[in-house]
Parts: C-alpha cells; sequence; structure tokens
C-alpha cells in the first residue's frame, strides 16, 4: 500500500467528471454529495427503488432512475456504491448500457476483477469510513483506497479522489480485504459492544449516556498509544474472581456471555504476547 501526493493532483478540473452513481444509499449518499460538492456533475442516480433514487438525485442535481435500461451514455464515470452481494448481478446489466465510461465500486472486500468480463476500463474507489445518511461527516479525512486496471483509469479514479479527499492510497483487492477486516474490529464490533454495554445499562434504567466520557478517552487514547498499550480491566490481568461474577452476571444473556468469555482470552493472550 502506498499514499498519493494529492499535490502532484491539483490540475483537476472537476466539471470534466460526468457521473453516475449505482446505488443511494449511505454510502453513496455521502460520496455523491461529496462530489457534487467539489463541482462534479452527477446525471444518474440508479436505485431498485424510485423513492430511494428520487431522495438522493434530488440532492445532487440529478435524474432518478430504477430500471438499469434507463441507464444512459452520457457519463464518463459510473461508480458502483451497493452491497456487495448485489454487484455480480447489476454489474452485467448497468456496463452494457455504457461500456466506455470508467467503472468502480466502492466494496471494501470485492475484487476488481468483478468488472473484468463487462468493462474496458474499471477499479476500485473504496473510502474507508462509517456512513449514515442523516450524519454529516467531513468527507476530505477519510481516506480512501484506489486500485486500477489500467493506467488511464487509475489517473482517473486519482483525479477524482483528489477531489473529496487528502488522503489518497493505492490498495490491490488483498490490501483492501485486510483493510475491511480490520474496520469490522475497530468498528462494526466496536458499535455492538456499544449496544449490549446499552442493553445491560437499560436493564438497570441507566442511561447509556453515562458511557459516553469512557468512549471517548477509549478513541481519544489510541492516536497516541498503541491499541494493545491502551488496553484496561481485568482481562489484561486475567482477573478470575472479577471475570467469574461478570460472567455469572450474564448468565441471562448466553450470546453476551460467550462474547464475554472470548474476548477476555484474547485480550489476555494479546497482553501476554506484548
Amino acid at each position: 500500500m502506498r499514499q498519493v501526493d494529492v499535490m502532484t493532483l491539483a490540475d483537476v478540473q472537476p466539471d470534466s467528471f460526468r457521473i453516475t452513481m449505482i446505488g443511494a444509499g449511505n454510502l453513496a449518499t455521502h460520496l455523491a454529495r461529496a462530489l457534487r460538492g467539489a463541482g462534479c456533475r452527477i446525471l444518474q442516480v440508479y436505485s431498485r427503488t424510485m423513492q430511494s433514487a428520487e431522495a438522493l438525485a434530488s440532492q445532487v442535481g440529478a435524474v432518478p432512475v430504477c430500471d438499469t435500461g434507463d441507464i444512459d451514455d452520457a457519463a464518463n464515470v459510473l461508480i458502483f456504491a451497493l452491497a456487495d452481494k448485489a454487484l455480480p448481478d447489476v454489474i452485467p446489466l448497468v456496463a452494457k448500457r455504457n461500456p466506455h465510461a470508467v467503472m468502480a465500486h466502492t466494496a471494501g472486500s470485492m475484487p476488481k476483477s468483478l468488472f473484468e468480463p463487462y468493462a474496458a476500463h474499471y477499479g476500485v474507489f473504496y473510502p474507508m469510513q462509517t456512513f449514515s445518511k442523516a450524519r454529516e461527516v467531513d468527507f476530505s479525512r477519510i481516506p480512501c483506497f484506489v486500485e486500477a486496471a489500467d493506467d488511464d483509469t487509475l489517473h482517473t479514479l486519482l483525479r477524482m479522489a483528489a477531489l473529496v479527499s487528502t488522503q489518497i492510497y493505492l490498495a490491490d483487492s488483498e490490501e483492501r480485504r485486510k483493510l475491511h477486516l480490520a474496520a469490522v474490529f475497530a468498528c462494526n464490533f466496536a458499535n455492538h459492544c456499544y449496544a449490549a454495554a446499552q442493553q445491560l445499562l437499560g436493564e438497570q434504567g441507566i442511561p447509556f449516556e453515562v458511557m459516553l466520557p469512557l468512549i471517548d478517552e477509549t478513541a481519544d487514547k489510541v492516536h497516541t498509544l498503541a491499541p494493545v498499550d491502551a488496553q484496561t480491566g481485568p482481562a489484561v490481568r486475567f482477573d478470575e474472581n472479577v471475570m467469574a461474577a461478570q460472567m455469572q452476571s450474564l448468565d441471562g444473556h448466553p450470546l453476551l456471555r460467550e462474547v464475554y468469555e472470548v474476548m477476555s482470552r484474547s485480550i489476555h493472550q494479546t497482553a501476554l504476547n506484548k
């Protein structure tokens, strides 16, 4: 993986990008708005439902479509921001509508080769962040990982990335798979732990907000400490009395008890391996 010097891409003309968004979900919404805000033209937004297509199209001045047969060939970039499982079915349907466009999907765990039988110019544009439509993000701080099948496509995707982000990296499919897996641990699993904490607190009528200073400090610490050095709690020293009592408190939550036990073993083993 290699970081790209954004200054080498400073000559980008944003209105040269005529983009069709394939997808209207969380990531598609934030990326389309960022590209439109940077001066790109968003021509069409495709979604399975007209309601979703219209919701995003209205924000970026695009035409909404809910049938792949209505996607035209006016765009020079097609961005597929879809669920991983939908990509193999949708790519061939859309690619034939505009085979000369640059095509890129935004999935962290899927290879660029999905496009290989259907497109000449293709790659991946993966912004690594958690997105929710109702929550604003500073896209310029989001690391974007780019891969392409040929140099011209790579240059196009890097120029597009430079319009919205200051952190751009070249990453191949294997590197992106590991990035996505790491993100699942750092984001999805961590957030699930917040949900478990909220559930346990709620059973005692305690508001989740009391956890926020602790959560904020935990996140802040890893800006200056390696996560393994920032780890605290009974599992680090394998305090069996505390851990046994806490697992007993989880008797009514067998899945959480199992998570607690496995996570504690992993924390302790990591501490031993330091």
